[in-house]
């Protein structure tokens, strides 16, 4: 979508002026991981007009192939429009205008899987689940277990304002996390959406996923990660692979990872970027510990500034930063500006 910011704080309705920028969930991920190296594509659809224009070509820009991005030349760009506070506050709010949009439209026709099961991993969004039928249709189609498919990852994203029955899109959200490999979920929206409290409470509701990370925001972060040890390494053997159907014991091992201090300038987009830190890591094949890091440093570079996209350390400062000991990461103090050439990094 594109994204409308206020030119001050306060409710929507004072607000004299909005600056225009990029937004979406999906969106929001590929440019952060195109941004910190990764190959990134983004697979959507946006309507042949102005926003759609500006949307493709924004997005490009940070490096993010978009050549399967679908122009609609009957149903619009969809737009929304937010307050600076944070969504958690009461004094939150946003207005979407995604009804009828091109994204709406996204089903298995017009998304063909062979357009999003090329790459390594495949990001999903619940958002998307909840914009139609059809796309409702094709999440179904994307988290169904098929050989060969990418390591499906999955933000719930559970957002009320979106969904006619909130309890409905609650199952929903959680039918479709069953069926993903890694999925991100926040402690609130969890109770929101589930009525489950607590990271092991959340692990107890969804067992299926190999990892669960639970978002704890300012308190940091918790990886649920089970894995079968077998003789071929893991547990995404090669389709080609003849694996003796023998039960082998699942380990899971727990990791919880503070976030560090940060002085927030807008706290909308750090979800996005904490899920492309982690996956980043997760690509690079790091240890759990440090691709929570990372997920905490993407993150502390979003909230750092206005918009939903910040840009991320360097690859050698943010390794530098996740290889702190214990005692050094939980001093770290991050500022706006930290990213920059002038890095202002505090460990009082």
């Amino acid at each position: 979508m594109v994204t409308f910011l206020p030119s001050r704080p306060g409710r929507l309705a004072d607000a004299p002026s909005f600056a225009r920028t990029i937004g979406g969930a999906e969106s929001n991920v590929a440019c952060a991981l195109a941004a910190a190296g990764h190959r990134a594509k983004w697979v959507s659809r946006v309507g042949a007009d102005g926003f759609g224009d500006h949307l493709v070509e924004a997005i490009g820009a940070y490096g993010v192939d978009v050549s399967a991005v679908g122009r609609d030349a009957v149903r619009p760009t969809g737009i929304y429009f937010r307050t600076a506070t944070d969504r958690a506050t009461a004094g939150h709010e946003v207005a979407y205008y995604r009804a009828g949009s091109a994204a709406s439209a996204m089903s298995p026709t017009t998304v063909p899987y062979d357009s999003v099961g090329d790459g390594r991993v495949l990001h999903l969004s619940g958002i998307t689940a909840a914009l139609s039928p059809d796309c409702l249709e094709l999440m179904r189609e994307l988290t169904t277990a098929r050989a060969g498919r990418p390591l499906v990852s999955f933000d719930v994203n559970f957002r009320t304002g979106l969904w006619r029955d909130a309890a409905i899109g609650g199952r929903v959200l959680l039918e479709l996390a069953r069926g993903a490999d890694l999925v991100f979920v926040g402690e609130d929206e969890a109770e929101e959406a589930w009525g489950v409290c607590g990271p092991e409470a959340i692990r107890e509701a969804l067992p299926e996923p190999g990892v669960l990370v639970v978002k704890r925001g300012a308190a940091g972060a918790v990886v649920f990660e089970r894995a079968a040890r077998s003789p071929h390494g893991g547990p995404h053997a090669p389709a080609s692979e003849t694996v003796t159907a023998v039960p082998a014991p699942r380990v899971e091992t727990v990791t919880a990872v503070p976030a560090p201090r940060v002085d927030v300038v807008a706290p909308v987009g750090a979800g996005d970027a904490f899920a492309a830190g982690f996956l980043s890591g997760t690509l690079r094949g790091l240890d759990a510990t440090a691709r929570i890091r990372h997920g905490h440093l993407m993150a502390a570079a979003a909230l750092t500034v206005p918009g939903d996209l910040g840009e991320p350390a360097r690859t050698e400062d943010a390794d530098r930063l996740v290889a702190l000991d214990d005692e050094s990461w939980g001093r770290l103090h991050l500022a706006p500006g930290w990213t920059g050439e002038d890095q202002e990094v505090r460990t009082p």
